[in-house]
Formats: C-alpha cells, structure tokens, sequence
C-alpha cells in the first residue's frame, strides 16, 4: 500500500510538471490552429536560461521565471509575428515544416553552445524532504509542483478574466467577427504564441530542477505535450492539467509495476483508446462552442 501511495504522489508531481509543460502548446493550437514542432525547444531554452542566470546571479532557479518569461515572451512575439505568420500565410502546412527545421537548428546551436552532455539545476533545498504519512516527498518536487498549479492557475484566469484573455478567447472562436469589431487578429496570434513560449520557459525552470536535461530531449517533450493536449482537450489550462496528471499517473504505474522500457507503450496504448472514444479529449476543445 505504501508503494502504490508512493508511486501515485511521484506520479502527481510528473503530471504537473507535464501540464505546465504542455499548456503553452494547447493555446497555440486552440487559438492559432499550428501544431509548433518547436514548442520542446521553448521548454530547453527556459532551463538553460534558468541554469545561466541562477549560476550567474546566485539565486534561487525559481526567482529567475519573471526573467525568462519575459525573454521568451519576447522571442514568442518575433518568432510567430516574422516567421510563422508569414509560413502560414503562404499554406497552413508550412508552418508545421518551419517549427520543425527551427526545432532541429535551435538543437544544434544548443548543442555547440553548451554540450550534448546532461545538465541540471541544483537548488539549495535539492536534498531536502519531508514525510507525510507513508508518503516522502522531496521539496523540490513539491515546490516544482507548486510552481506548476500557481501558473496554471494565473493562466486560466489570465483567460477568463483579462481584456487580452476575452480577445485572445474571442478570435479562437471566431476570428471573422473579431476582425469586424476591430481586433488586429495578427497581433492577438503574436501575443498568443508569446504567452505560450512563456510558459513553455516557466516549464523548462521547472523541469530542470527535478530532471536532467540535454538539447536531444526537445523531441521528448514536443511528444508529451501533443499527448497531453489530446487526453486533455485542447486550449484548456484544466484541460491540460488533468491530461498531465493522467499521463504522469500512468507512466510512473507503468514503470513500478510492468517495467520502465514500457511508459511509452502505455501512454500511446491510451492515447488511441482516447482517440476512439473521446477525439476532442477529456474536457473537448475550450475554443470550439461557437464554431
């Protein structure tokens, strides 16, 4: 009993972390209607960003987040105003081919500038732990999982209550009307993808306090983030939430109790048996009422 509860706290903490992870690539989806193939790079950029400035400053990683999500934020708003925008006004496909050959020469550049080696992020607390009941938890992993609920929290309110959420919310579900009461839709995409390549730069942070981290892992995370969005619904921060803990629950029963070659068979072994009974995901698409 007490392995179970073990397994089902890490499993909690992961599928937060998978939820942050994947939330910035659930708008982006939901609003924009672009599948972004570099969405695991943001997240990489975010820890390296986060590694540099903590060894630098001497700071905790987490209060470097103001800074890098203000610098992805920054590159979000070019990247999708300069590059993207203009892909997609060519044809929609080619914006899924730009985010792939970003994706491949950002991993390059990642790779010449700091290694293919594994990096971390260690916080003064990195050994730190406390028991509650049978279950032991590390204070990295609750602060990572803390860290992750505040931003989802902030995004969805960000969403439901802001002036930008209500346009943002708006153009996703009908950019035609939108445009005739005045919207500048290219700009509201831009910020779109800023917001997400923020919060992508917020999940690199988190992630790379708990996990080690190279540039050959952006693939991975692109990969969990589609899966996530799936199970999830797309652009829902709750939709996101409960897809990534689903994931992050399964994977680590896989790995306790059948093996740990096999979390991805299972997490594709459930994406399928989603897509057959429930294709717009748990919560459905949060964009598509008024469609």
């Amino acid at each position: 009993m007490n392995l179970i509860a073990q397994t089902l706290a890490d499993g909690l903490v992961l599928g937060g972390i998978y939820a942050l992870a994947a939330v910035g690539f659930s708008l982006i989806f939901g609003v924009l209607h672009v599948i972004n193939l570099s969405h695991g790079i943001l997240v990489l950029m975010g820890a390296y960003l986060a590694l540099i400035l903590s060894t630098a400053l001497r700071i905790d990683p987490l209060l470097t987040m103001p800074l890098v999500m203000i610098g992805l934020f920054c590159v979000g708003y070019v990247y999708q105003r300069f590059l993207i925008q203009r892909a997609v006004d060519r044809a929609s496909v080619n914006s899924m081919l730009l985010t792939f050959g970003v994706a491949l020469m950002l991993q390059n550049a990642m790779i010449w500038l700091f290694s293919p080696d594994m990096k971390s992020i260690t916080p003064s607390y990195a050994f730190a732990s406390f028991k509650l009941g049978p279950v032991n938890f590390d204070a990295v992993r609750v602060s990572a999982l803390a860290a992750s609920l505040v931003l989802l929290s902030l995004l969805a309110l960000f969403l439901k209550f802001s002036p930008l959420g209500r346009v943002i919310r708006a153009t996703a579900q009908q950019t035609m009307a939108a445009q005739l009461c005045g919207v500048n839709v290219r700009h509201v995409y831009a910020l779109t993808f800023a917001v997400s390549a923020a919060f992508a730069g917020a999940a690199g942070i988190v992630i790379g306090i708990i996990l080690p981290f190279s540039p050959a892992d952006e693939g991975n995370w692109t990969l969990n983030a589609f899966v996530v969005v799936v199970l999830g619904g797309v652009g829902s921060p709750a939709g996101a939430l409960i897809g990534g803990l689903l994931l992050g629950i399964v994977n680590t029963l896989t790995a306790q109790y059948v093996g740990p070659a096999f979390p991805n068979v299972t997490m594709f072994l459930l994406l399928v048996l989603l897509l057959l009974v429930r294709p717009h995901g748990l919560l459905g698409n949060a964009f598509a009422a008024s469609r």
